[in-house]
């Protein structure tokens, strides 16, 4: 049986590395992303993961998961939505560009999570367990639970010694009297192991995600700390979760009437086994979480690495703390490396760029490559350029919002509403802020002065960042802000009777429309 367990968990193993594999395949492929899309973790009140398109489907997160445990997707999740201190980011890339060269490593770490079967339940209820009434059991119980076995096995003895009666019916009152000691405390048990159907095998999968952690040689800081973290006392982390696994798998017995009668009335053995499970709360109840974080940070690691192993063209960007930000060949690294067209910027010594253009020709997608790309680098991993130094900052968007029909509000408000958002968090420090086309929801009159207002605000709170427009006179701003403002555009250019856009940037005021002629063409005017 034992042969025939390993067997099967070697198979189960060989089948996950097939899996994916296959779907890496089809990923690269562009066939399908057979990824998990995180929309559980959406937040349309977040400064930038609905506008960017963090979450759902072909989002950046889709684009990255590799994690199978929840925990891994919640990491990778929570660093997505938050800006890591520059000596976060910088031991991140290390560890990123080290895990990168892993590649069988981390496809069998992967293979270990997806066997886990792992979820958000079953997490919880773990940590649920790890928490609940750990107070530990009465002395007289621990005594009885020693001195009556030890009576037990010495007058069977006895009797097997000289066959008197007498002593045969002391051996079954005893067997009645532990059975009576055990009933007192069944409940006990059963809630030590309520709703943990298979936890054993869940903790014995989670010890062996740690095992793989503690028996790699690593040589990046971070992914060195992470590993010393597993160090419990004289033992790996691994080891100790072998030993909760062992534990829960005993005290299944006491669901088969059979053997809980013979092994409790004979040497209250669910008793022994809820005392060493309450002694192993005591001891490693807050240990317990801390490895499974680990375990997150790796799968998030992971995930990053093979992001940058997929990239092989993508760069780490070169860290500053000046404010400034410039990429070479900058684009959406969601878009097909075939097509994708790159940009040139800087955002210096000018600050503040205005950017117009008319419709497709892709201001949008350029204002969102500059909030992914800093999304990533605010995170450690590789960005989409040949060539990017940036200033980490928060990134601020208000660039797709929609109405609220529960909330009885309207676009126009939820914008509103998005600004000040933005306002109140430059009050309190710097940021990286993209506006498109903003205050639509009002008369052009309005909508211009007060797009030119809000770009004045922004402007004096320090702000980096970018502005689209399709108001001509908002890039007159530029002549009142000649240090901090400059204008670029897209164009789009009409051949042979057909619209052609190149999606490069370029400096100045946008020149050409596209609305007039594509109306003609299409014969709605």
């Amino acid at each position: 049986m034992r042969i025939h367990s390993k067997l099967q968990f070697k198979r189960k193993i060989n089948q996950a590395l097939l899996a994916i594999n296959t779907d890496e395949i089809s990923f690269l492929e562009r066939k399908t992303i057979p990824f998990e899309n995180g929309e559980e973790f959406q937040d349309f009140q977040h400064p930038y993961a609905y506008d960017l398109d963090i979450f759902g489907n072909h989002s950046l997160f889709q684009h990255l998961n590799r994690s199978a445990t929840f925990i891994g997707k919640k990491t990778l999740a929570t660093t997505l939505l938050h800006k890591s201190d520059n000596d976060e980011i910088l031991s991140n890339q290390e560890a990123i560009a080290e895990l990168s060269q892993k590649l069988d490593w981390r496809q069998e770490f992967l293979a270990f999570a997806k066997v886990t079967n792992d979820s958000e339940s079953s997490y919880k209820t773990l940590l649920q367990w790890s928490t609940f009434n750990s107070e530990s059991l009465p002395k007289w119980l621990v005594f009885f639970s020693y001195a009556s076995p030890l009576f037990f096995v010495v007058i069977f003895i006895s009797y097997l010694l000289t066959s008197n009666l007498f002593l045969l019916s002391c051996l079954s009152y005893l067997f009645v009297l532990n059975l009576m000691v055990l009933g007192r405390f069944f409940k006990r048990i059963q809630l030590e192991i309520a709703n943990s159907d298979n936890i054993d095998k869940l903790i014995g999968q989670y010890g062996m995600l740690l095992e793989k952690i503690e028996t790699e040689q690593f040589v990046s800081k971070r992914l060195l700390d992470l590993q010393q973290k597993l160090k419990f006392k004289t033992e790996n982390a691994s080891i100790h979760l072998k030993k909760l696994s062992e534990l829960f798998s005993r005290n299944d017995a006491i669901a088969n009437l059979f053997t809980a009668t013979l092994f409790n009335g004979t040497f209250l053995f669910n008793i022994h086994v809820l005392k060493a499970l309450l002694q192993w709360k005591k001891e490693h109840a807050e240990a317990l979480e801390d490895w499974l974080i680990v375990i997150g940070e790796f799968e998030k690691l992971n995930s990053l690495a093979n992001f940058s192993y997929n990239n092989p063209d993508f760069v780490f960007p070169e860290l500053n703390t000046d404010y400034k930000i410039n990429f070479s060949d900058l684009s959406h690294p969601l878009l097909n490396p075939e097509t994708r067209v790159g940009n040139e910027l800087y955002f210096h010594p000018q600050s503040f760029m205005i950017l117009t253009g008319s419709n497709m020709s892709g201001k949008s997608t350029f204002l969102r490559s500059l909030g992914i790309n800093m999304v990533l680098a605010g995170m450690g991993s590789v960005v989409c350029a040949t060539e990017a130094h940036v200033h980490p900052l928060p990134v601020l968007v208000s660039m797709r919002l929609s109405d609220s029909l529960s909330d009885s509000e309207s676009y126009f408000f939820a914008e509103i509403k998005r600004l000040k958002q933005i306002m109140d968090a430059l009050e309190q420090q710097p940021a990286f802020v993209l506006l498109d086309e903003i205050l639509r929801g009002t008369n052009s009159d309005d909508k211009r002065n007060g797009t030119i207002e809000v770009l004045k605000k922004v402007i004096t709170k320090k702000a980096i960042g970018a502005i689209a427009t399709h108001d001509i006179e908002v890039c007159l701003t530029t002549n009142d802000y000649p240090a901090v403002l400059t204008n670029n555009c897209f164009e789009v250019e009409i051949k042979d009777d057909e619209l052609y856009f190149d999606y490069k940037l370029r400096a100045g005021v946008c020149r050409n429309k596209s609305a007039t002629f594509l109306m003609k063409k299409m014969e709605i005017i």
